[in-house]
């Protein structure tokens, strides 16, 4: 299931709002220093540099330490939602600054990744094409372990990655809760997360050789709901729906690309290098 709504204008004024994006700076008058999702006034993830050509990113801060599950949508959320439904989008809505989300609706089937292991984008296709951080010499590391749910072709210069990434590690969800969704999900029910999501379209303008150069597009949903689901349905295999408000005032993405995604998101599962069948 995909279903993509048109852009609407969601969230509360910034200083009422739970969640919010904002860009450090240097001295005054200096270029931007960090992009960063903020949780309760504090930076809880660092995003990909406004510049473009440096290494898509999402890095965990000391602000991401709780989750935003609204205990009126828990009902609601534990089963599949069918639609775009308006007052589940104001509530969460509710939680983020005023701008324009493109809602967004479809299935996903997460698997748990941990940052240097099997499977870890971070360490893998990014450092075909970005290399190791030059100074450290070594992978970008995110500071959490995160979700990989689907990946897929853009065209013969560009690709597509989507990640799950949860406010708190999956070691911080209740045991209980995780086995009590595991066992829901395996006599077949398919609970609904909630998540904000950005858009990051990153390339490098100079490639180290040997490289594998191309566009990667970073799709990621910052989990507001659905944590112990999410973990679960890892575990066991299964999917989930995930309700995304992507923002569309704060990724590396302009309206064009935004209107792809329906598109793409509707394509098989394909990984870098892979082609549909002609």
């Amino acid at each position: 299931m995909n279903m993509v709504g048109e852009p609407r204008r969601l969230g509360v004024p910034g200083s009422e709002a739970r969640l919010g994006f904002e860009t450090e700076l240097h001295e005054l008058g200096s270029a931007p220093r960090r992009r960063l999702l903020v949780l309760d006034e504090k930076p809880a993830f660092e995003l990909s540099s406004w510049c473009g050509t440096c290494q898509f990113l999402f890095r965990r801060l000391e602000g991401a330490n709780e989750t935003l599950s609204l205990e009126g949508m828990r009902d609601r959320l534990a089963d599949p939602l069918s639609g775009l439904e308006d007052d589940v989008l104001d509530a969460f809505g509710s939680l983020l600054p005023e701008g324009d989300y493109l809602p967004l609706l479809f299935s996903v089937e997460p698997r748990l990744v941990i940052p240097g292991k099997e499977g870890d984008y971070f360490s893998g296709e990014q450092v075909a094409t970005w290399g190791f951080d030059q100074f450290w010499g070594l992978p970008e590391h995110p500071r959490t372990p995160y979700y990989r749910t689907f990946e897929t072709v853009v065209d013969d210069n560009a690709h597509l990655y989507e990640f799950v990434v949860p406010m708190v590690p999956p070691s911080w969800n209740e045991r209980e809760r995780v086995a009590e969704y595991a066992d829901r999900m395996g006599r077949g029910s398919v609970p609904t997360a909630v998540a904000v999501s950005t858009l990051d379209l990153c390339q490098p303008a100079i490639a180290v050789e040997p490289a594998d150069e191309y566009e990667h597009w970073g799709l990621t949903h910052f989990l507001l709901d659905g944590h112990h689901k999410l973990e679960a349905a890892a575990s066991v295999g299964r999917s989930v729906r995930l309700l995304s408000l992507l923002a569309l005032g704060e990724g590396l993405a302009g309206p064009d690309d935004h209107r792809r995604l329906a598109a793409l998101r509707s394509q098989p599962s394909l990984s870098r290098g892979a082609r549909p069948a002609r």
